[in-house]
């Protein structure tokens, strides 16, 4: 045996290889996990700071102004910290301007439409709101930057839009329990929505 192992060196180390093969336990492969998102309960307040709008948002939201170069005055962002996720309020007057009324219609449709690059659906419904208002409510779905939309307007004076971000690279079907949560709270920003 011994001459044979110095005529074939290799075959030592082929014979050790397939003992520790056999001597392995079976390799079952795990399946894909996705991270635990705990989330809080629903919680609300009411917007302030003087605003022409008021609505309830999450408690575990903080609004801060938006610092873009185009925000206007009451344009903000309701900031998700724990959860990294941002909706985008813009707001502009209309005042009486069918003309302008009609480019902000046009613009909340564009907007919505850049995303039908990534997007495998949108999904348009309409929302009635308790002060009898109507929302054009938008859901995308795949791996856009923004998966929910809407915007309202009384038709004559007020115009706002809202669009959810995530400050993120996780794919959206980890985020999937957070968009529920965050496109309940937009629901419910809707549903008690005044114009003052």
């Amino acid at each position: 045996m011994v001459s044979i192992l110095n005529k074939f060196p290799g075959l030592l180390v082929g014979l050790a290889l397939l003992a520790s093969c056999s001597a392995a336990p079976d390799f079952t492969p795990k399946p894909k996990g996705y991270n635990r998102i705990d989330l809080p309960a629903h919680r609300y307040q009411v917007l302030g700071g003087g605003h022409p709008y008021e609505f309830e948002y999450s408690k575990e939201a903080v609004i801060k102004r938006d610092s873009s170069y185009m925000a206007q005055p009451h344009w903000l962002n309701v900031y998700y910290p724990k959860l990294q996720a941002n909706v985008q309020i813009t707001y502009m007057d209309v005042q009486r301007d069918r003309r302008l009324y009609n480019k902000m219609m046009e613009d909340a449709r564009k907007l919505t439409g850049k995303h039908e690059i990534k997007a495998t659906a949108i999904e348009e419904r309409i929302l009635k709101m308790p002060s009898g208002m109507r929302a054009s409510v938008f859901e995308l779905s795949g791996e856009v930057p923004s998966q929910f939309q809407f915007y309202t307007t009384d038709s004559t004076h007020h115009f706002l839009r809202g669009a959810l971000y995530f400050r993120t690279a996780t794919a959206n079907d980890s985020l999937a329990p957070v968009i529920e949560y965050v496109k309940a709270d937009m629901v419910r920003m809707l549903n008690t929505l005044k114009y003052k």
